[in-house]
């Protein structure tokens, strides 16, 4: 094959042929190029990360800074080529195949990628609750997005994920509350010259790889052009008890049958309290009027910070 992983071993074919499509649009002569530089003899060899191995009495604080640390030494992908494609509407078990395979070819990842390693690597965690957390800022004339993978332990807020900007990636599980991580986040961003504009919160994903359930990337959608601070502020609390109410205590996630039936609407939710999607075929997202039109998987390219 064309291209090699960072063990020399040869990429499998899909992965392969998503690669060689892109090349050979953006660089017509890249087999020539790629045969020259596979050719010298004094290129340094690539160290492979390895993937981290805890023993049973490490603390999960020690194990969260061993996975972000093994994600890190993926390093970003700067080239522009997406080389894992990732649907979100899989089932968690396709997810995890996935991740498995990034594992195995050892390629650098994006955002949206380093969200299904993270909860790959800490499916055996049993006590940490992971949900997606995705971002939407403007920064001169443009909007970017940006996803990363939230977690709980011990009643304590942090976050898992890969960024072009160090401060736009790992937190360590030290905020009290999910309103205090997403400000500190915001902070980051402005410290970027970005402005926050939407904050899309999942529910808890379940620690079973086997699982068939998809995950549920937008249970809150909350636009804080719409939303008052202290507003905001309530609306994040109000979607970590939404979670703490589903989880239960001292089990993990509910599997998706049992959920959609028991979740159709909450008695802990005020009438006037803005809507949060509680099953599948309810779209509309928090604060809004109008029903989010259901579009066709987002463009991955999108998941970056240009900044």
């Amino acid at each position: 094959p064309f291209f090699v992983n960072r063990g020399g071993l040869p990429v499998d074919e899909p992965t392969w042929e998503r690669m060689w499509r892109h090349v050979s649009r953006i660089h017509p002569e890249g087999e020539r190029v790629a045969q020259r530089i596979r050719g010298a003899a004094d290129l340094p060899k690539i160290p492979i990360p390895s993937v981290p191995v805890f023993q049973p009495s490490t603390p999960v604080p020690e194990r969260l800074e061993a996975v972000q640390r093994y994600i890190r030494e993926l390093q970003y992908n700067h080239t522009g080529t997406q080389f894992f494609e990732i649907k979100k509407s899989r089932p968690l078990t396709g997810l995890m195949d996935l991740a498995k395979e990034m594992t195995k070819e050892a390629l650098p990842i994006k955002c949206l990628e380093a969200v299904i390693l993270g909860i790959y690597l800490t499916n055996n965690m049993t006590t940490l609750d992971r949900f997606p957390i995705s971002f939407k800022t403007h920064f001169s004339g443009n909007y970017f997005r940006h996803i990363v993978l939230g977690v709980n332990f011990g009643g304590r807020y942090g976050a898992l994920g890969i960024s072009r900007r160090e401060e736009l990636m790992y937190k360590a599980p030290v905020f009290r509350t999910l309103s205090e991580l997403i400000f500190d986040f915001e902070e980051a961003y402005r410290r970027c010259w970005h402005t926050l504009k939407k904050v899309k919160l999942g529910h808890c994903v379940s620690h079973d790889p086997h699982s068939v359930e998809q995950i549920e990337w937008k249970h809150s959608i909350l636009d804080l052009d719409k939303l008052t601070r202290e507003d905001f502020r309530k609306e994040l609390e109000r979607h970590a008890r939404d979670m703490r109410l589903k989880i239960g205590k001292g089990t993990g996630p509910p599997s998706p049958t049992k959920d959609r039936k028991k979740d159709v609407s909450s008695p802990q939710r005020g009438q006037a309290s803005p809507h949060r999607r509680n099953s599948r075929g309810d779209r509309r997202p928090s604060a809004e009027k109008k029903p989010a039109d259901s579009k066709a998987m987002p463009d991955l390219n999108g998941y970056q910070i240009r900044v």
